[in-house]
Order: C-alpha cells, then sequence, then structure tokens
C-alpha cells in the first residue's frame, strides 16, 4: 500500500504541471489580443467594414426589408401587465384596495376606523329618514 501511495504523491505534482500547461496554451497572451472588436449588422448588399489594423469586425447579414424595422427579439414581447387598462381604472382599483386602511374606513385595520364606523352609522340613519319622508310623501 505504501508503494502505491508514493505512486500517487509522485503523480500528483506532475498532473499540476501538465494543467498549467494546458491553461497556458489555452490562453493566449496580452499581444495577442486584439483591442478592438466590433459587432455590426450589414443589411441587403452592403459590404462589410474592413477592419483596421489590431481590429476584429464580425459582420451579420440581414435581408434589406428588415433594416428600418423593429428587431425580432422585440417584437413579440408579451406584455406584463393586464390589456388595455386606462389610468382612471388603475386609480380607482388601487383607492378600492387601499380603503381598509385609510381613515374613517371603518375597519380595524385603518388609522381612524372608529370614526368611520360612526361615519357610516350616520349615512346608512340619514338614508334610512329620507327613504321614510319620500315614502310619506307618496302616501295619499
Amino acid at each position: 500500500m505504501k508503494r502505491g501511495s508514493a505512486a500517487v504523491r509522485r503523480q500528483r505534482p506532475l498532473v499540476g504541471v501538465l494543467g498549467a500547461l494546458v491553461l497556458a496554451a489555452a490562453h493566449p497572451a496580452a499581444a495577442d489580443v486584439p483591442k478592438r472588436i466590433s459587432n455590426v449588422t450589414v443589411y441587403g448588399n452592403e459590404p462589410c467594414p474592413k477592419a483596421d489594423g489590431d481590429e476584429i469586425v464580425v459582420c451579420a447579414r440581414e435581408p434589406e426589408g428588415e433594416q428600418y424595422r423593429i428587431p425580432k427579439r422585440l417584437r413579440e414581447t408579451k406584455k406584463s401587465d393586464p390589456p388595455s387598462q386606462s389610468w382612471t381604472a388603475r386609480v380607482r382599483t388601487l383607492d378600492e384596495a387601499s380603503r381598509p386602511a385609510m381613515p374613517n374606513s371603518c375597519s380595524a385595520v385603518g388609522t381612524g376606523g372608529q370614526t368611520g364606523c360612526t361615519a357610516e352609522l350616520l349615512r346608512q340613519w340619514f338614508a334610512e329618514r329620507r327613504a321614510a319622508k319620500a315614502q310619506a310623501a307618496d302616501i295619499p
């Protein structure tokens, strides 16, 4: 067993050296990396621009009819919000959703819930009183 472990110990430095050599070969030296890389989209029969010195130019060719159109990846995006809802409807929805937390709301959650309950009882009493007066006026 001692022999096997010694062999493994001898191979580890060798593996480390080989790994370093492979990594050094995979990454070019700083002098080999171009200073500028340009990605250009050309339309129809337009020529691809020439590279100047230490520059790489990558050209993508599209049909001429696509030149003044919205790019395909942006054309068919799904809307995340509800379709065609006006700002007035959005404000009404927001008001209804936040109404229980507002003052004078007759709620245990809001800041002035008790005053809202009193106001609601008074509105109900006045509505019943108006209805009773209207009904009394209709009797011949």
